[in-house]
């Protein structure tokens, strides 16, 4: 017979735990150096939750083909319809009728950071992105603040060896059988409640279709941004490498601390044709 001895054990105090009030959660965040915000005039007068007009809404504004406009409105009913998910995190408190699910904080794409209004090229310059293209760390940034790409830029050479990097609006507007044939085939609306959710709002994001061949060996970047309080972003990336090809491409986002939640719910989709690589660093 085996005899285990007795092991004392040493008397540990447990220790008081009080809970801390939301002003005191948000302090003891104090490192993170991304809580800044900027001021919020598109955010401030954004309609809030999810209903059919608001899908039909963001559609007009983007002057989209009415095909995606169907494709938003059968996404928005397969969205009703899914109960959320029960994998990760409980999300069962998500207000979805206290979101703002399109904020244009630009009325138009800048063709520098200089061209950008002042807030929101502070903050670009305060992250990095600008410098980073300056030293040709990267061959390629998309920049999207809120709802769209406020800034884009690609290497001359890699456009003319047939590289496509767009956001994904102007992507849908400039190539859209290339769109078409590839949009929601990796994740489709019917997947899940928030692939359905991003099917019906989505805006911006990156599209990018590499040739076959075509090694773009220097990351193209891609940096998503919140500013608006209780903001859903809903960026779309399409990533096509034809065969043979290589890409390697970044993301990041930040968003504002603020005592209430905003909903960042991306899809990303990338289809990988024979012999060809992708890198996909967020």
């Amino acid at each position: 017979m085996t005899t285990t001895p007795d092991v004392a054990t040493p008397d540990v105090a447990t220790p008081d735990v009080a809970l801390l009030s939301q002003e005191e959660t948000i302090a003891s965040l104090g490192h993170y150096g991304y809580g800044w915000s900027d001021s919020d005039v598109a955010g401030a007068s954004a309609r809030r939750g999810i209903s059919e007009a608001v899908v039909r809404d963001i559609s007009a504004k983007k002057s989209e083909p009415e095909w995606m406009l169907d494709v938003r409105l059968k996404a928005l009913r397969t969205f009703y319809k899914k109960p959320m998910p029960n994998w990760g995190s409980d999300l069962e408190g998500i207000d979805f009728d206290n979101i703002k699910y399109f904020v244009r904080s630009s009325e138009k794409q800048a063709a520098t950071w200089d061209d950008l209004p002042e807030d929101i090229k502070n903050t670009y310059d305060r992250l990095g992105i600008p410098e980073a293209e300056k030293q040709r760390l990267v061959s390629g940034v998309a920049a999207q603040y809120e709802s769209e790409v406020v800034y884009h830029s690609i290497r001359e050479d890699l456009e003319a060896q047939g590289v496509i990097f767009l956001d994904t609006d102007t992507a849908l507007k400039e190539h859209p059988e290339i769109f078409k044939q590839y949009f929601g085939t990796v994740i489709p609306a019917g997947d899940n409640k928030f692939s359905a959710l991003n099917t019906a709002v989505w805006s911006g994001g990156s599209f990018i279709y590499v040739p076959p061949g075509v090694h773009v060996d220097i990351p193209l970047q891609a940096y998503f941004r919140i500013n608006t309080e209780n903001m859903g972003q809903f960026e779309r990336t399409l990533i096509i490498a034809d065969e043979g090809s290589y890409i390697h491409y970044v993301e990041g986002c930040t968003a504002p601390i603020y005592k209430s939640d905003s909903l960042h719910s991306a899809v990303v989709e990338i289809i990988v044709k024979p012999h060809a690589r992708v890198r996909y660093t967020t």
